[in-house]
């Protein structure tokens, strides 16, 4: 199942380090098979507000976006935008091919997720 990094920017401040950061990640993202799938791209908010801006990244698992997390490779760029972008980053994981929501809530339900007011 897919994986993700999210990365939601918030405050970007130019600076030298964040370009060293941009020319440098994919290096980083390449053995763990990671791809980017939203780089910044214009937001079009249509509920609640949206200040700052996106990145997505696609993994094949979650045990790949971990290791990359983790890895000294990246661990050693990651100052370089931590130090000027204010962001909050998560892993998460996708679902699986043919996905049904309206199934989840029927599991959901089932479990008692629900609770009666």
């Amino acid at each position: 199942m897919s994986a993700y990094a999210l990365a939601h920017l918030r405050h970007v401040v130019p600076h030298p380090d964040v370009l060293e950061y941009m020319e440098k990640i994919q290096g980083t993202l390449d053995p763990f098979f990671g791809r980017f799938i939203v780089h910044g791209g214009a937001i079009e908010v249509r509920e609640g507000t949206w200040p700052g801006n996106l990145v997505l990244i696609e993994f094949p698992d979650m045990a790949r976006a971990r290791s990359w997390y983790e890895s000294p490779a990246y661990q050693q760029i990651l100052s370089l935008r931590t130090r000027h972008i204010e962001a909050d980053t998560i892993l998460v994981e996708g679902v699986e091919p043919g996905h049904d929501s309206a199934t989840m809530a029927f599991e959901l339900r089932k479990a008692g997720w629900l609770t009666t007011p």
